[in-house]
């Protein structure tokens, strides 16, 4: 079993910048991913990272403003996310997969409760 927690969202001013975290426990070296919806839109992709070996793949909406890590030690994963826009609201969701890279929800079986991000303008 899976469990993912997350942690780190909060109101931030436009430009401004938030870490979040995802703590797992159980069998969670697999592909990892953050996920956002904000209020009457769909679940989108953000980001994913293969646990073996760190490999990340980020949505072009947030290239170059976002990237996504992992602490091994710690089992958790972050999301740096650095010139926050008000269109970044959202509750963001960390999600695993035992399958490989990808952006569809679909996809991950194991899903955080999320947190709340909100942007300022």
């Amino acid at each position: 079993q899976v469990q993912l927690e997350e942690s780190g969202g909060g109101l931030v001013q436009a430009g401004g910048s938030l870490r979040l975290s995802c703590v797992a426990s159980g069998r969670t070296r697999w592909t990892m991913a953050w996920f956002r919806q904000a209020p009457g839109k769909e679940r989108e992709f953000v980001a994913c990272l293969r646990w073996a070996g760190g490999t990340t793949v980020v949505a072009n909406s947030v290239k170059g403003r976002f990237t996504s890590s992992r602490d091994d030690a710690k089992n958790t994963l972050y999301l740096q996310m650095n010139s926050l826009k008000p269109e970044d609201t959202a509750v963001y969701y960390c999600a695993a997969t035992a399958k490989g890279l990808g952006g569809v929800s679909g996809d991950y079986e194991y899903w955080g409760q999320g947190t709340q991000v909100t942007v300022s303008s």
